[in-house]
């Protein structure tokens, strides 16, 4: 963990408390609208229930004996955890533990008629055809004649705040920030960022693929330059991930994306390789520019500048300085590593109640290479505030502004 102290882990056993309506009152609405969501038979129905009485007045059920990952679980955590309410363990392993139980409550892992189908898999698409997701992608096409910087501006705030037609806001209205009382970005380290991702000096120096425009290198003597992105969310989301890496990759600001999915659903709208291969159709399958760029990382994924990762400690009920071995020697030869959303921030710098102003720097000191956070303020944890922000933000807001997604964050360890 960080070389500073940490305070205690966040708990969901203080009634009022945000963790603990996620806990009483989420939890129990996800499992009502996933029943609903598909013609599940009895016995699914009957696993439900019994999720249903154990998350809300129960205990940490242990896994059956013969379920894969049992032993993975053990290791982290289960023997300690089991027989104990799900409100008094550590909140990220209850809630990970919650959509562990809830795949096998209804067969995802098998064998049988249901397994490896994803329980969330309706809303996830509802999302990604809904008409403003084609009208976000419509607003790419006002990008095309901008500056390569200022391009590469708005696509990081896309990225940022999960896109929500932030493209056009950011371009009709680039002074809004300072207009505003409390700005929605509470910190900012793009222009750090962007210093370690510098693009090509010439357009002589990339020699581009007439047909893909993921370009190649002409001097192969370079160094690989990779970027892992640690994905969040699929759908509306996950497109404007997957349009940053494709201008990254373009404009030759790394030679390679390594994006970091889950390895089953979670957390009901998280990436999954599946969500990644919807978002590239709905990609290719749209209109102008953003068909262009589905063509561009499709091409990508085939000649391996765009790979996907699905490491089993992506979904761990864990903060990512207990990462094993292989993926922090994975993180440590990457260029940069950008951590995006709320539940990758709380396992990057640990799931505490850390004083705002504790520097980012030192809580992410373990990381084994450069390390971005992305991401919309939607739960309690922050770090690397100053004084002055945290002062406006509980001014205008009291603590809501830790919760509601209005603020957001771009924080870097270098």
């Amino acid at each position: 963990m960080p070389d500073i102290p940490a305070p205690p882990v966040i708990l969901g056993n203080e009634p009022g408390s945000f963790p603990h309506s996620v806990l009483a009152e989420r939890h129990p609405a996800i499992i009502r609208q996933v029943r609903d969501a598909f013609p599940y038979g009895p016995e699914v129905h009957q696993g439900l229930d019994a999720l249903l009485a154990g998350c809300t007045k129960g205990v940490i059920e242990p896994l059956p004996d013969d379920a894969h990952d049992r032993d993975r679980w053990r290791t982290w955590g289960l023997d300690a955890y089991a027989g104990r309410s799900w409100f008094d363990v550590p909140w990220l392993w209850s809630e990970s533990y919650f959509y562990r139980q809830l795949l096998g409550a209804v067969g995802y892992f098998g064998p049988g008629p249901w397994q490896g189908i994803d329980p969330f898999r309706p809303f996830k698409l509802a999302e990604l055809d809904a008409p403003e997701t084609g009208e976000e992608l419509d607003v790419l096409d006002t990008l095309e004649g901008r500056p390569v910087e200022e391009r590469s501006r708005a696509l990081l705030h896309g990225s940022l705040w999960g896109n929500r037609a932030d493209l056009g806001f950011r371009l009709s209205d680039a002074e809004a920030e300072e207009r505003e009382a409390v700005p929605g970005l509470v910190a900012d380290d793009s222009e750090t960022l962007w210093s370690l991702l510098p693009g090509a000096e010439s357009e002589a120096a990339v020699n581009v693929d007439a047909e893909s425009k993921t370009g190649t290198r002409t001097n192969t003597a370079t160094p690989v330059r990779t970027l892992c992105l640690v994905a969040d969310n699929a759908g509306r989301e996950l497109i404007p991930d997957l349009l940053l890496a494709a201008h990254l990759l373009a404009h030759r600001r790394c030679d390679r994306v390594v994006l970091h999915v889950k390895p089953y659903p979670y957390y009901v709208s998280d990436a999954t390789t599946a969500d990644v291969v919807d978002a590239l159709r709905k990609l290719t399958g749209a209109r102008g520019a953003a068909a262009a760029h589905g063509r561009r990382l499709w091409s990508a994924m085939a000649d391996g500048s765009l790979a996907v990762r699905a490491h089993p400690f992506s979904a761990a009920p864990l903060p990512y300085a207990a990462m094993p071995d292989d993926l922090r020697a994975e993180f440590a030869t990457a260029t940069l590593t950008i951590v995006k959303g709320d539940l990758n921030y709380r396992r990057l710098v640990g799931d505490s109640r850390w004083a705002p102003t504790t520097p980012f720097a030192d809580v992410t000191a373990y990381f084994p290479g450069p390390v971005a956070a992305l991401r919309t303020l939607k739960s309690e944890v922050i770090t690397g505030l100053d004084a002055d922000t945290e002062a406006a933000l509980v001014a205008a807001e009291g603590q809501r502004w830790r919760t509601g997604g209005t603020h957001a964050l771009i924080q870097l360890r270098e």
